[in-house]
């Protein structure tokens, strides 16, 4: 087994871990160790360390940091769309897609809110007030309004019988 130490190092190297458990045995995951340095980003200097579990890669090692962080993004707005996604068991796949199509309109939405209605311009950057305005609260704004136009049933009567 091996152990992460950053402090021997200031290049990207491969490694192995060994996760050991009582109740599931051990497995060993490929990692890649990947040193990025801050250049002043941030007021910050030195070397960042960040550590990544593989499989298969077929990317080079220094390119590993960059490919995950555009994955991040992506994995994140899937994240965020799916808070606002209409849940379906429809199989149409036609229905489906628009509700996804829905909810990254909706998303799309809320992020040109927050950047003309909730942030303010300080000293050269904008800062936007993501707390005062979540995506949730906007669901919840646009979930009372179409209730206020279609309200929701409530109880249902049978006719009389004659």
């Amino acid at each position: 087994m091996h152990y992460f130490s950053p402090s021997f190092t200031k290049k990207n190297y491969p490694t192995r871990y060994t996760l050991n458990s009582a109740n599931y045995g051990s497995v060993t995951c490929q990692m890649r160790v990947v040193c990025t340095y801050y250049k002043g980003f941030k007021n910050k200097h030195g070397i960042q360390y960040a550590l990544y579990v593989v499989h298969r890669v077929t990317i080079a090692l220094h390119q590993l940091h960059q490919h995950y962080r555009e994955r991040f993004g992506s994995e994140t707005s899937y994240r965020i769309k799916n808070q606002c996604r209409i849940r379906t068991t429809s199989k149409n796949s036609v229905v489906r897609l628009l509700f996804v199509a829905l909810a990254f309109i909706l998303v799309n939405l809320w992020v040109y809110l927050l950047w003309f209605f909730v942030s303010q311009t300080q000293r050269g950057e904008r800062v936007i007030h993501r707390e005062l305005f979540g995506l949730k609260t906007m669901l919840e704004f646009l979930s009372h309004a179409v209730e206020q136009h279609f309200p929701p049933i409530t109880a249902i009567y049978l006719p009389t019988s004659k």
